[in-house]
This record gives structure tokens, C-alpha cells and sequence, in this order.
């Protein structure tokens, strides 16, 4: 698979997950290693950690704390998500305690507060996501993030995986084996629509 197709073709995948198929850690610890290789900020490169949940119990746990703060995010603001969105959101959470590895990485707390702050400690953490979702589709692999528990659920998860309170979860991803292996890009808008040269644009 070519750069560009990789790159415009690798979808958050919740509905065709192959919750059947076990996922060897040794595809998990390739993909992370060349997730490692991604732009971060700085020195905070290094302070990454990464947390795979491959045990069914654990996972139960994890779903079910998962599905509460979902049901509590739908009912706040379900309304604002398109139906289709929501209903693939929901399909995931509900089979969330099948997929078969579960994937948190984390960051050294607490979050900064300041904008430059927030920028390098995000910024050092994210860009290593998207490579491990890029490589994990490179191995046949799908992922989605669903991160519903930290909305005020973190703290529930980090006690089930002994995450100590000094560590912040960045995120929760989905990963199994694709049902699906043809993705098409996705409709976005026109790129004149959103880019402007030398200054903001004046609508």
C-alpha cells in the first residue's frame, strides 16, 4: 500500500472489528515501535507509556466502565452527533469487552495548563497515535479511539491496570483485525474552503 492510500484511506473502524481473532502481541509491540518514530515535543518523548489490555476479565471491566460514561456522554449531547456516527459509536462501546486488545497510552501528569504547555504534552503523545494506527492498518489491522471514561471515569480504569495517580490517559483505542480491508477516503471539505496563505481568511 502506497503512502497516500495508507494516508487517506485509514478509517476509525468500530462496526467491522474481527472480534474472533486474537491480536499476537508481536505485531502490537512492531506497530508500536514504529509509532515511537513519530514527531513529538521535545524531551516528553520519552516520558510515553503504553498500556495493552489483552486479558477478557480486565477488558470486561474496562467495557463496562466504558459503556457508563458513554451512556452518561449520549445522553448530555447524543443529540449533537449524526445518527449514523452515534449509532456506530454505540455498536463499539456494546462490544467493546470482545475486541480483542484494548490500548491506552499515557502520559506523566498532571495535563499543563498553559496553551504552549498543552501543545508539547499533546503534541508529544498524538503524532505517535496516528503512526500506531497507521502501522496497525499496514498489518491488517483496524482501530478507533473510544475514550468515553475520561470524561470522569479515569480514575475507575486506572485502578483496574494500576495506572498510578501521577499518570494522565491520553486515550482508549479499539484494535482488532479489520472485517474489512477496502477502505475509500472519506468526504471532507474542499480544501479551498479551509486554507488560507499569509493571514485568516475573510469569510
Amino acid at each position: 500500500m502506497d503512502a497516500v492510500t495508507l494516508l487517506t484511506t485509514t478509517r476509525s473502524v468500530r462496526r467491522k472489528l474481527d472480534l474472533e481473532r486474537p491480536v499476537p502481541k508481536t505485531v502490537l509491540e512492531d506497530c508500536l515501535r514504529i509509532a515511537q518514530q513519530a514527531p513529538a515535543a521535545g524531551s516528553l518523548l520519552a516520558a510515553q507509556r503504553w498500556v495493552v489490555v489483552l486479558d477478557p476479565a480486565m477488558r470486561k471491566e474496562i467495557a463496562a466502565v466504558t459503556r457508563d460514561a458513554a451512556e452518561e456522554s449520549w445522553r448530555k449531547y447524543g443529540h449533537l452527533v449524526d445518527k449514523r456516527m452515534l449509532d456506530s459509536a454505540r455498536y463499539l462501546v456494546e462490544h467493546l469487552d470482545q475486541v480483542p486488545a484494548l490500548v491506552l497510552p499515557c502520559m506523566p501528569g498532571p495535563v499543563p495548563t498553559g496553551t504552549a504547555e498543552l501543545s508539547a504534552y499533546y503534541g508529544s503523545i498524538y503524532p505517535a497515535i496516528w503512526s500506531f494506527q497507521l502501522a496497525l492498518r499496514t498489518h491488517g489491522l483496524a482501530s478507533s479511539l473510544c475514550s468515553y471514561h475520561l470524561g470522569g471515569r479515569e480514575a475507575d480504569v486506572a485502578r483496574i491496570l494500576g495506572i498510578p495517580e501521577d499518570v494522565t490517559q491520553i486515550g482508549l483505542l479499539a484494535v482488532a483485525y479489520s472485517a474489512q480491508q477496502e477502505f475509500s477516503p472519506a468526504v471532507r471539505p474542499p480544501v479551498g474552503d479551509i486554507l488560507s496563505f499569509d493571514g485568516w481568511a475573510k469569510q
